[in-house]
């Protein structure tokens, strides 16, 4: 059997553990070939095809990025999209697919799984928006980078006194921006989930100056104002339809100088959330996705998506993915307001 692995989406830490697990355990106890589809489903409509076996995933696992590349291309917004997929398929024997991304990419996956591709998806996003799973991989390591930001960010927040308001990613969920703030003793978190009211950030911001510190807030890309207009970086649309965020932390930084005449600045920490070595536990993670993703393929489950339930590794239909975005509930929200202000 010859299976293809493609990335897609945004890259993140863990993909390459990914490819070498499954490829390891393909080749090692079912005699697989695999190839590599380069640069997401960009490859798989390009004939962008490259071997892919055990000596090409040895000293992968600690790199972060993936050796395969990414793309945000939506195979259904090009001209015979599906039918080049095919063609791309059928020219290197290709008999499935381990599909590895997030819900954009495996939203493309499931509607290529309906029309008869054969193929299993594996979870990743550093935003842990994927429904059906209780972690993706990714997450922890980008919650790692951002709380040490905020570490480092409360000595020279406290050196001038002033307001240091950090942008964290998170497009419609909030779980980077809750874990990383609460993780790192910020005095405000903002998220996607639950409209924020300027007056009370800012009523937060001088009580924190009051006892003599210096506020950190820490706000996910996506959050709004109460008055729902999301802070835009510009208007353009990506091929799956999503605006490019950023700006909020700006913005709301300037608010908090105006409304309370104390000095306030921002820190985006944007794309450095996704890069470098992934965490010991995204790599432990990951590293499990592949085992049981390379399962399924064995098993002809085509049409699933490895996921983790608890401790355990099970298989979800794709469908379960792209039903829904996994948000932060607000009554985990609200455990941690004791520590706003």
């Amino acid at each position: 059997m010859r299976v293809g692995v493609l990335t897609g989406g945004g890259d993140c830490p863990g993909l390459n553990a990914v490819i070498r697990s499954v490829v390891r355990k393909g080749v090692q106890e079912y005699g697989f070939d695999f190839v590599g589809l380069r640069d997401g489903w960009l490859g798989a409509l390009q004939d962008k095809v490259v071997p892919l076996d055990i000596s090409r995933v040895r000293g992968i696992l600690p790199r972060g990025g993936t050796i395969l590349g990414s793309s945000r291309t939506n195979p259904f917004k090009h001209e015979d999209g599906v039918s080049r997929i095919r063609d791309t398929l059928a020219a290197h024997q290709v008999d499935a697919l381990v599909v590895i991304g997030g819900e954009d990419t495996l939203g493309a996956a499931s509607e290529l799984s309906r029309q008869g591709v054969n193929l299993v998806g594996v979870p990743k996003t550093i935003d842990n928006d994927v429904a059906g799973t209780d972690y993706t991989f990714g997450f922890d390591t980008a919650v790692n980078i951002a709380t040490e930001a905020i570490d480092r960010l409360h000595t020279t927040a406290e050196s001038h006194m002033r307001t240091l308001v950090v942008e964290v990613m998170g497009r419609h969920s909030g779980w980077i921006a809750l874990h990383a703030g609460v993780a790192g003793g910020a005095n405000v978190i903002l998220i996607p989930e639950q409209p924020f009211d300027v007056d009370q950030v800012c009523a937060w911001v001088k009580s924190r100056f009051r006892f003599n510190y210096a506020p950190i807030v820490v706000a996910a890309e996506g959050a709004v104002p109460e008055e729902g207009q999301m802070i835009l970086k510009d208007r353009s649309l990506d091929e799956y339809g999503h605006v490019r965020l950023s700006g909020v932390g700006e913005w709301l930084a300037k608010e908090i100088s105006q409304r309370t005449g104390t000095d306030a600045r921002t820190t985006v920490l944007g794309h450095v959330q996704r890069g470098g070595t992934p965490s010991a536990f995204d790599r432990w993670l990951a590293t499990r996705f592949g085992l049981h993703a390379v399962d399924a393929v064995k098993d002809g489950d085509f049409g699933t998506m490895v996921a983790l339930r608890g401790t355990r590794i099970i298989r979800v239909p794709l469908s379960e993915a792209r039903a829904t975005t996994k948000r932060v509930d607000p009554s985990l929200y609200d455990e941690f307001e004791v520590f706003f202000g």
